[in-house]
């Protein structure tokens, strides 16, 4: 099972010099995969939570492709509806290509509906944008002589019955975000079934967890990479027995102020790096 960050592309205390040492710490780590968010405008519903500045994923997992030798990069989640699927297409096959076959297209239907209006694009239609525009990448990856996309495995990011069909058609991994043991149990048993129902193999599961260290036991509905050291070590590995392909922790807990302090998730993340072996 391979175990990804996702590092923090936004906010007060993010700058280039930061996010490259983010990468060069996470990559040092020995972690396997580092992804960012996507956010295009930075809208007023966007920056209660990420706020300016945001660095967009494209752009900043393109220069970290070269700042770093070894880990996979990976978008988690980009909002497909925000650029023309065609110019994901090509970015995403051009990252792949350029940094040796280290991508992972994580995407979804996104939330903010401000800047959704931002980007003239319907909100109400965001699922249905976010099934043509996989297929059109999917589509444009199939001319190899054009896009030479290789294979840049597709994550399906969501927790509805539409996003859990939408992984099955189109993804090979489903990425829950954030959820409780029962939430993801839940999820994998529905997965399963739109699978069946479907007639399709049911995709490879590709969780990100939250990562936030706690002296105590948070209580029972604490979410998975939150509570102990023990605990969180005792998530990762009933995720690997359970057959996950990968784990990505999230060592943002929601104050942007956080992004100011690096080094408290980077002691966080080699504390479980250390644990979990």
């Amino acid at each position: 099972m391979r175990i990804g960050v996702n590092v923090p592309n936004f906010g007060p205390g993010t700058s280039p010099d930061v996010l490259r040492r983010w990468a060069l710490t996470v990559e040092g780590l020995g972690f396997d995969l580092l992804m960012v968010s996507d956010h295009v405008a930075v809208t007023a519903d966007v920056a209660e939570q990420y706020p300016a500045p945001f660095y967009e994923p494209f752009t900043a997992l393109s220069w970290l492709a070269g700042v770093t030798s070894r880990i996979t990069l990976g978008t988690t989640v980009l909002v497909l509806p925000y650029r023309h699927p065609l110019l994901v297409a090509r970015m995403a096959a051009n990252l792949a290509e350029l940094s040796g076959g280290r991508f992972v297209l994580g995407v979804g239907v996104g939330w903010a509906r401000q800047e959704y209006e931002a980007l003239g694009v319907p909100f109400a239609e965001r699922g249905r944008l976010t099934d043509e525009g996989l297929r059109a990448v999917r589509a444009a990856w199939s001319d190899e002589a054009d896009y030479r996309a290789g294979s840049v495995p597709v994550w399906v990011g969501g927790h509805s019955d539409a996003a859990l069909r939408r992984a099955v058609r189109y993804g090979d991994a489903w990425h829950g975000l954030r959820l409780t043991h029962r939430q993801h149990a839940e999820a994998v048993r529905r997965l399963a079934d739109i699978a069946a129902r479907e007639g399709r193999p049911t995709p490879a599961l590709a969780p990100r967890i939250l990562l936030r260290l706690t002296p105590e036991d948070p209580g029972p509905d604490r979410r998975m990479g939150e509570g102990t050291v023990a605990q969180v070590v005792d998530d990762l590995a009933g995720l690997r027995e359970s057959g996950a392909e990968a784990v990505v922790l999230d060592p943002f807990v929601g104050d942007p102020a956080e992004t100011r302090s690096p080094e408290v998730a980077w002691h966080a993340l080699a504390t479980v790096r250390k644990e979990f072996g």
